[in-house]
């Protein structure tokens, strides 16, 4: 009998650091049973600047997960972003073990080995190696050859290479914890595999994950990433430009964009007289003046209405983002793959008139995604910010060969390496928890 088995994921990000502790159980059902989410501290553009606050912060979202699920992590997958996350398409052949016989598992481990051969800087390493398609001797475009008769195994894959220095900064914070990386997973592939359909994976559809500090992109066509991109610019960009041109603290500004915010889109299936019928209430919303005093926010008096924040503040920022995503498609020619439009996911998804600017500056269907098939304590993290660290517990059920060789360093085949040192700390700060 196949027992229950508990997965956890850590999405480290420039805004927030979330820690969900799953509960697979045996029918595959996810059943959430720990959750947190703690101001990130010491990460700037997905990457590590300060360890120590880095760490800290790690601490706390890991701590309060913990406590909920009444379970101590000891492994844990964790996302991966910041504009070092570079991409590439390459290709590997090999010759059937047995020519003339079955393909076998061990020829598609060598064909995947084989398309790893690229030329890489020593300061760069391999986090993703992911299948597209397969041709068996002339037949192409096979999903899964095993088991096809042939004697020419050819596979083209999509690469996702990131930096080493920032792996191993991440790592050693997580580490510091006293819990182990299971293996890295690009935030906007997590979020894709559970916001983006297998139909419009299927038909071409890019997944934009609008962090905090950057924006992760995912291409996919006909069920497979074709290209990915990180652009520099995230939701605290919008932030700052809010604190700038109303004059406020980053703190007001913040509290500003989220009461703006969109809520969440429970049903795709409108009918087009409530789509009427909410444009127009928008508009209104849009011309009513806001009172700052009840958001909690010191106004000095000033007059302001949520159409001039939208117009003159938060669209040009939006706009940018998805211009430049927008010119990177096109200069890759790959508007025309992408018929089932874009995919929003991420704590800047949730920006007010999002969809709507992503609409006009990127001439597709928009649509944001929520995290779909999950149970257990799912009040609030059923929101697109939680997309990428609920998509983790996703890859983490399918098992780490979905991670493409994306397994933290290890050396050697002895014992593994325990953190003694960090559990030893660990245990300590629960005991003082509990003096006076």
């Amino acid at each position: 009998m196949v027992r229950s088995r508990i997965i956890s994921a850590l999405d480290v990000g420039s805004a927030k650091i979330a820690t969900l502790i799953a509960q697979i159980e045996e029918e595959g059902a996810i059943n959430i049973i720990g959750s947190a989410a703690t101001p990130s501290a010491g990460i700037k553009r997905g990457q590590v600047i300060n360890i120590e606050e880095a760490t800290r912060a790690i601490i706390a979202s890991v701590e309060a997960a913990e406590r909920m699920a009444g379970y101590s992590l000891t492994n844990t997958l964790v996302s991966v972003g910041g504009a070092h996350i570079v991409s590439q398409n390459s290709r590997g052949v090999v010759a059937v073990t047995n020519p003339g016989q079955e393909v076998v598992e061990e020829d598609v481990d060598r064909v995947l080995e084989s398309a790893r051969a690229i030329s890489l800087p020593a300061s760069r390493e391999i986090l993703h190696v992911l299948p597209r398609t397969y041709t068996v001797d002339a037949q192409e475009g096979i999903i899964d050859p095993i088991g096809m008769s042939g004697v020419r195994l050819e596979v083209e894959t999509h690469i996702i290479t990131a930096s080493s220095t920032s792996l191993k900064n991440l790592q050693k914070c997580i580490e510091e914890v006293g819990t182990n990386v299971t293996g890295f997973v690009f935030d906007a592939l997590a979020s894709a595999s559970t916001v983006a359909t297998p139909t419009e994976k299927e038909l071409g559809v890019t997944l934009v994950d609008i962090g905090g500090g950057t924006t992760s992109v995912a291409i996919f066509s006909e069920g497979a990433p074709i290209y990915s991109l990180v652009v520099p610019i995230g939701a605290n960009n919008i932030t700052n430009d809010l604190a700038i041109g109303l004059r406020l603290s980053i703190e007001d500004a913040e509290r500003l964009k989220l009461a703006l915010g969109n809520q969440p889109e429970k049903s795709r299936l409108t009918s087009l007289s409530k789509q009427q019928k909410n444009r127009q209430q928008e508009k209104e919303t849009k011309e009513e003046e806001l009172d700052l005093e009840k958001l909690g926010i010191k106004s000095e008096g000033q007059k302001i209405t949520k159409k001039v924040i939208i117009e003159e503040i938060i669209r040009p920022r939006l706009e940018e983002i998805f211009g430049l995503i927008y010119d990177e498609l096109k200069r890759n020619d790959l508007l025309e793959l992408t018929p089932a439009g874009v995919v929003l996911a991420g704590g800047g998804a949730q920006t007010a008139s999002v969809v709507e600017i992503c609409r006009r500056t990127m001439a597709l269907p928009v649509r944001i995604g929520i995290p779909q098939n999950v149970t257990g304590l799912i009040d609030d993290i059923l929101t697109p910010e939680f997309a990428a660290t609920i998509g983790l517990i996703s890859y983490g059920q399918k098992g780490t060969e979905q991670l493409g060789g994306a397994s933290p360093r290890r050396g050697g085949r002895g014992l593994p390496n325990l953190p003694i040192k960090s559990t030893f700390e660990k245990t300590i700060r629960f005991i003082k928890s509990f003096l006076p």
